[in-house]
């Protein structure tokens, strides 16, 4: 456009110079000779101005058509790089949206994990409060919580290693009494001591369950009296009775470890009572710890007990060894003297016996008729030495 432009001010301007160089000399030209060159030169210049358009559309044209392809090269670039971008855009969704799949497929996957295990948690919930809720009514029977207090002494005493019948009887009728112990542990020397098992639970269960602090308080103060109501009930039943070969104390033994630490936080003065009535209380921690002294104290009394006999044992050991030695070595004499017997046979004796063998095979060489044809045969020889 701007080309344009500059062609036809360029011929504007050359169309006013000749004009204005003309009128300056046409003052001397005749007018019809100034006419025919004004219609000349008006000419020349309108067939220089179209020839100039001509060119000018031409150029323009090509100027179009090179900028024409140029745009459609651009624009086919411009297309092709979009329809790469779009290309790559869809890969890259085609990636999220596989990666939200797996997202999805894993979240579902732990979802139902969850929500197995919080099933299987509810049932171990529920089975766990069925359980709980039969050992309660099991612990609420006096006569059931013995059995579970006696079978946890059981499972101590088989940890210790005692044996029953051996190291201890249950329920066996004191001698010279009828009261019945729950076990009675035998000790050396004849001597015994007695063991009670005692769970006074109700009410420190009702003291746990219970959320009224006024309650919990009388429930709490119940359950220390009936401690002492225990101790008490242990005195009065000749559990100790030298007469009976029983050592100066007996054992209670609370089943309970939570109880038995209850007592003894609440009460300071519980288990110096105990002791001053000969009275020794124990949780299964230290029931452990007493039968482990009592099982050790057995052991070294029987291992002195029978080291005389071992010693004893050991002195006819001795003897028997020393005998044993004596013989040993007369027998190891007599081989000797018998291998000296036997390397004679073999050397002296046999050398003695093979010399008249010798000489008789000798003389047979230089008597025996047909001496030629034997020695020729390889006969007429005694075999020395067999």
């Amino acid at each position: 456009m701007n080309i344009i432009i500059a062609i036809i001010i360029t011929a504007g301007i050359l169309t006013a110079l000749f004009i204005w160089i003309f009128k300056t000399f046409s003052k001397k030209i005749e007018t019809n000779v100034l006419s025919k060159i004004e219609d000349s030169f008006g000419r020349a210049a309108f067939e220089a101005l179209a020839k100039n358009s001509d060119v000018f559309l031409n150029m323009a044209g090509d100027k179009f058509a090179g900028q024409s392809e140029a745009n459609l090269r651009e624009l086919t670039a411009k297309k092709e790089l979009i329809d790469n971008t779009l290309l790559q855009m869809k890969t890259e969704l085609e990636k999220v949206q596989n990666i939200i799949g797996s997202f999805e497929n894993d979240r579902n996957e732990k979802f139902g994990a969850l929500s197995n295990g919080l099933s299987a948690q509810l049932a171990q919930t529920e089975k766990l409060r069925e359980i709980t809720n039969k050992l309660n009514a099991a612990l609420s029977d006096t006569r059931l919580r013995g059995i579970w207090g006696q079978r946890i002494a059981d499972d101590i005493l088989r940890l210790v290693g005692l044996e029953e019948g051996i190291n201890y009887t249950q329920q066996k009728t004191m001698n010279g009494s009828a009261k019945r112990p729950d076990f009675t542990f035998i000790l050396p020397g004849g001597k015994v001591i007695n063991m009670d098992v005692k769970f006074p639970l109700n009410n420190f269960r009702l003291y746990i369950e219970d959320s009224n602090e006024t309650t919990r308080q009388n429930y709490k103060s119940q359950f220390l009296k009936d401690a002492r109501i225990m101790i008490k009930q242990v005195i009065t039943r000749e559990y100790i009775n030298p007469d009976s070969n029983t050592l100066d104390c007996v054992i209670v033994f609370i089943p309970l470890e939570q109880a038995y630490s209850f007592i003894m936080e609440n009460d300071t003065s519980f288990m110096d009572d105990a002791l001053k009535n000969k009275v020794i209380v124990c949780s299964p921690w230290t029931l452990y710890a007493l039968l482990s002294v009592i099982r050790h104290s057995i052991d070294i009394f029987n291992l002195e007990r029978s080291a005389d006999e071992i010693l004893e044992l050991m002195n006819v050991f001795y003897k028997q060894w020393g005998n044993f030695i004596g013989s040993m070595d007369k027998m190891g004499k007599k081989i000797e003297e018998l291998q000296k017997e036997y390397e004679s046979l073999l050397t002296t004796r046999k050398t003695q016996l093979e010399k008249p063998l010798q000489q008789i095979n000798n003389l047979s060489k230089n008597k025996m008729p047909g001496r030629e044809n034997l020695e020729s045969n390889g006969e007429g020889q005694f075999p020395l030495g067999e």
